[in-house]
This record gives structure tokens, sequence and C-alpha cells, in this order.
């Protein structure tokens, strides 16, 4: 399915905004409701994470309700940004109902960016987060080296000469039983530190080797090769799976686990003590009922389709190259 189509039409419920500080070389991207609140649950894979609001997402915290997710770049000091989506929340009415006003809840969570592009001390600001909010939109999506995949990168065994640009990437797709329209959309934002394998599992993006084509990450590791001081927090995917029916908050939580595969399908190494990885799942508050392992699927396959798009649409910057360079804006499923 086009990844362009309106999220709206297949009631996911969500819009999904972006905010881009090119010359800095770091962004934001909210995906928040559309007019409404959201359930949500949400998987950590890595050991490095940076997060905000996350244990509200355990299913045995007593929250049932979400305003909106922010993922966005500047490693921790990126976490401030929130403020921003909490007032544009705020100014709308929209949040947990206390006496006196609302109170926004809103989890997020961080990538490394603050190298080796743009600007070690260019962070995305609340600023930023508000105007993502406000331009949030469900159709015409932005993909590639904009918002939080802004700074993203892949690749990275090697070093940063040997790196390639990652970026963020949209995927829609639905269960194999047809009649049930059990659908999910995707919203992944990889700066991997190993490479990126294709819908037929071929690398696509990864360490560049001198004599050419990609170094499998994997293998090199397994094999002894490590540079010396590679370290946690610097490695993360971030994703949103969303879908068209109403789940419960144990039901997102094991969609969101479910969904990992589509990380060890197409990134390799993924999930480790270096990474920051994290899986966050989300759904409307009502609506009709599904069966669990078709939800699974479905957002599983939109998940796979929005990594590897997400290295398929960046663009290259400051001697990184990207993938899109190649393809000169082409679209590949």
């Amino acid at each position: 399915m086009n990844p362009g189509a309106d999220l709206a039409s297949w009631g996911f419920g969500i819009a999904v905004g972006h905010a881009t500080d090119q010359a800095g070389g770091t962004g934001l991207t909210v995906v928040r409701g559309v007019d409404s609140p959201l359930r949500a649950s949400a998987h950590v894979l890595g050991r490095a994470t940076g997060t905000r609001e996350i244990a509200l997402l355990d299913p045995a915290a007593s929250n049932e309700r979400i305003d909106a997710v922010l993922l966005t770049g500047g490693s921790a000091y990126g976490l401030d940004a929130a403020a921003g989506v909490l007032r544009w929340m705020e100014e709308h009415g929209r949040g947990f109902p206390i006496a006196g006003g609302v109170v926004p809840i809103v989890p997020a969570a961080v990538v490394f960016d603050l190298a080796p592009l743009g600007r070690f001390d260019a962070r995305p600001t609340a600023d930023m987060a508000y105007r993502a909010c406000a331009d949030a939109r469900t159709s015409e999506i932005e993909e590639g080296s904009v918002g939080v995949g802004t700074g993203c990168t892949v690749g990275k065994v090697l070093g940063p000469a040997h790196a390639m640009k990652g970026g963020v990437g949209i995927g829609l797709s639905q269960s194999h039983h047809a009649s049930a329209g059990v659908m999910a959309a995707a919203i992944a934002a990889v700066n991997a530190f190993g490479h990126v394998r294709g819908a037929d599992h071929a690398i696509i993006a990864g360490p560049r080797q001198d004599q050419g084509g990609f170094l499998d990450t994997e293998a090199f590791i397994a094999a002894g090769g490590l540079l010396a001081g590679v370290g946690g927090g610097g490695h993360t995917t971030l994703s949103v799976v969303a879908l068209n029916a109403a789940l419960t908050k144990v039901e997102l939580h094991q969609v969101a686990r479910a969904a990992s595969a589509a990380y060890h399908r197409h990134i390799g190494p993924a999930g480790t003590s270096f990474d920051g990885d994290v899986i966050f799942a989300v759904s409307v508050l009502e609506g009709r009922r599904v069966p669990l392992i078709q939800a699974e699927l479905a957002a599983t396959a939109a998940l796979e389709q929005a990594i590897v798009r997400a290295v398929s649409q960046a663009r290259g910057r400051d001697g990184v190259p990207g993938l899109a360079d190649q393809n000169h804006g082409a679209r590949p499923s």
C-alpha cells in the first residue's frame, strides 16, 4: 500500500508533524491524535535509551491515555522539546482534565545525532515541537532526512567516514486476512549502529568498504572486529506503530513486542546494549475489536516497510551519502 495515503481515511487516528533544523543537523517528529487522545504502550529493546514518561506506558501503570509521542534528536538535551508539545496541547484544551485545566501526557524518546553531522550545540527546541504539533498532517508526510531523521546515520562500525545517511520512513500494511481489514501504520527513525537490509534482505545501507560494497556489521563483530571507543547511546531506532482498531494497553504492549521482529530482520545488530531502541504502539480509545495476532502481523509488516524507507528516502549531507542521492527521489516499496 502507498505510504503517502491519507492515514485518517484508514482510521488510525494519528497525525504526524516534523520540525527540522537543517543547518544544525537535527530535528524532531510528533505523532499525535488527530483530534482526541490515544491509548499507548511501548517495548524497550535497547539498554541505552533516553526517554520521558515511558513508565506510564507499562501495562501495569494506571494511565490509560496519551496525547502524543515525541521522537527527537539532540540526545538527552532533546527531551526538553516535549514542553512545546505540552504547550500546544494545553492551548487546545487537550490533556488529562483536572481542576483548572488539563495535563497533556507526552511520552518521548531520543536519538543521538550530536555527531557527526551538523553542529554539536544544535538541539531540537520546544518551539520546534510546538510547530510540529501545529503542522501535523495525515497525508503527504515527508520522509528521509527530515524531522527526527535529519541527523540520523547508519553503518558506523568503521567510523563516520564510512557511514551512510539514515532518516525517517513511513510504512503502511495490513494482515493477510483481508476480510478482517486489520491495518497498521508505522513511523521509524533509523539511526542504527550497523547495516540495514532491504525487502529482499540484502544490505542496502551500512558501513561502506574501501574496496566497494557494504560490510556486514554482525559478521564483522562476531569475527572480533570492533573499533576501540565504540560505546552505547549513539545508536538508536525509534518507531511508532498505529492500529486501525481499539486495542487494550496490554494488547498494545504485545503488538510493540511482536513488531520488534522488524528490527531484527532489517537492522544488524538491533536492540543491543549499545542501542536506545524503542517501539511505541498506539490505537484509538474506542472502536472495533480485532484478533491480536492479526494486529501483531500488520504492525510488523508496516514497521519493516518503514525501516527500509527510512534509509531509501534519506539524502546525504556533510560528506555522508544517502540512498536517495542515487535514487534521485525515487520511492521504492
